[in-house]
């Protein structure tokens, strides 16, 4: 049951949720949609709830029982909680290595407005920008959808380059890292020259990094540009047009100035906020 997942302590079944989401039903938590409701799109005044599952089936080896798991959870979303619930909207689950299977998955959910956009865990088998995903990319180019990356449980390849940390601290920590290679890997490999409507979230991670990894991809360029030349603009450009970053978990530096210049920097029309729910760092 564990393959491809996190076996720390902290992320086991139960342990890395909140003490007080869960339910009076003794459902597990989020699972008990008014309880979720109360606690979550009340309480917090939100009027749109984006669903984001942290699924299997999208890193699962088996190809085929992953695109059936993935299928499964799309029907439960609908089914469970974007159905009953208007103010909550779904994400399309997709087996990203086996393209074929993930687009025909995306045609069949597109139509459905309640599915706002198409889901992959970071951790893929290569660099997310090579070719084998750009099916994936021209479908949700295509109706529109965005394409959320949130760091994951789940996965082929660690968070960091060096290997499987020791400790959740270090795991939870690496978080950002993963997402850095994906938009690095994606400006690099010309996606966006390609599909220059595609959107792209970046789904807890973090974003005080964002600045300095645009710098410095920009002065990389400058030095080796030439080496690529599907990247036709300074790598921050498609940055700046193409990603979007979510407001959990946030860096809180001392002093709220310097964050203040964060948001500056990366500009505020690209945040968006987001909760976690409902985990222990909500």
């Amino acid at each position: 049951p564990f393959l491809g997942a996190m076996t720390y302590p902290r992320m086991t079944p139960g342990n890395g949720m909140r003490r007080d989401s869960w339910p009076p039903s003794g459902k597990p938590p989020a699972s008990d949609l008014g309880f979720l409701c109360e606690q979550l799109l009340d309480q917090c005044n939100i009027d749109h709830g984006v669903l984001q599952p942290l699924a299997a089936g999208a890193v699962t080896n088996n190809q085929d029982l992953g695109a059936a798991l993935c299928v499964g959870i799309n029907d439960w979303q609908i089914d469970k909680f974007a159905g009953p619930e208007p103010r909550l909207r779904a994400s399309i689950c997709v087996a990203q290595e086996d393209a074929t299977e993930a687009v025909a998955e995306i045609d069949r959910r597109a139509h459905d407005r309640r599915f706002v956009q198409v889901s992959i865990p970071p951790r893929t088998i290569e660099p997310i920008g090579r070719r084998r995903y750009w099916p994936i990319f021209e479908a949700a180019e295509h109706y529109g959808l965005p394409i959320g990356l949130h760091t994951g449980a789940f996965g082929q390849r660690p968070n960091t380059p060096s290997g499987w940390s020791s400790f959740y601290l270090e795991e939870h920590y690496a978080a950002s890292n993963s997402l850095q290679t994906i938009i690095v890997s994606m400006i690099m490999e010309g996606v966006f020259e390609r599909f220059p409507k595609l959107k792209i979230v970046v789904v807890e991670g973090g974003f005080s990094w964002v600045p300095s990894l645009a710098w410095r991809m920009d002065r990389e360029w400058k030095r080796m540009g030439g080496e690529v030349p599907q990247v036709k603009r300074k790598p921050s450009e498609y940055l700046r047009d193409h990603f979007w970053f979510t407001t959990q978990p946030i860096e809180e530096p001392e002093e709220n100035r310097h964050l203040a210049d964060l948001v500056r920097w990366i500009g505020a029309d690209r945040l968006m906020f987001s909760t976690d729910y409902p985990h222990w760092d909500f």
